[in-house]
């Protein structure tokens, strides 16, 4: 005889109601890469090839914000071919990178989509992300940033940059959207 499996705890993620607020109205995340999607370490082979590692988890979150029609994109400092390929397994094809001043590709990108920067949370972990956190709706540090990132951050992720980071913010915002719980019945 097959018993049925136990229900599923409920939901509950222990976040500021101010937080919550804030995570309901994005429409847009947007990431930065080095020390957000990456652990921040950069390595070169013999011939100058840069590698990342990226988090398999951040990855799967990613896909999950995007199928519950949260978009998504990414605005980097550096330019990288790893990060094109990550991004392009991911089906994010709102890549930017060598960009040191953010906020003008941020309101670009707001603009060709009919957003308010409020509808925006944005997640960072250095000085150069600093002016669009000041900016966006949500504005969210990474365990490791900077001190002063930490300091205006709405919220600051448990997990350091490149270690589950991203997936924390995805599902933060799916919490908020209420989309979570079916997010996660569709594995049950």
């Amino acid at each position: 005889m097959h018993s049925l499996p136990p229900p599923l705890p409920p939901i509950a993620l222990d976040v500021a109601p101010d937080v919550v607020a804030r995570a309901a109205k994005v429409r847009l995340v947007v990431f930065d890469v080095d020390g957000v999607l990456t652990d921040g370490k950069l390595f070169f082979d013999e011939q100058g090839r840069e590698y990342k590692a990226f988090h398999a988890r951040d990855g799967h979150g990613l896909k999950l914000l995007r199928s519950t029609g949260v978009e998504t994109a990414v605005i980097s400092g550096r330019k990288s071919e790893s990060v094109s390929r990550r991004m392009e397994n991911l089906g994010i094809d709102r890549v930017f990178q060598g960009i040191e001043d953010k906020l003008p590709v941020l309101q670009v990108l707001c603009a060709q989509q009919a957003l308010s920067l409020d509808q925006v949370a944005y997640v960072g972990d250095d000085l150069l992300d600093l002016a669009v956190m000041r900016r966006v709706g949500l504005g969210i540090a990474v365990a490791d940033a900077h001190f002063t990132l930490l300091a205006i951050a709405h919220w600051q992720t448990r997990q350091t940059g490149g270690h589950g980071a991203v997936r924390e913010v995805c599902d933060l915002v799916m919490y908020a959207q209420g989309t979570l719980p079916g997010v996660i019945e569709r594995y049950a």
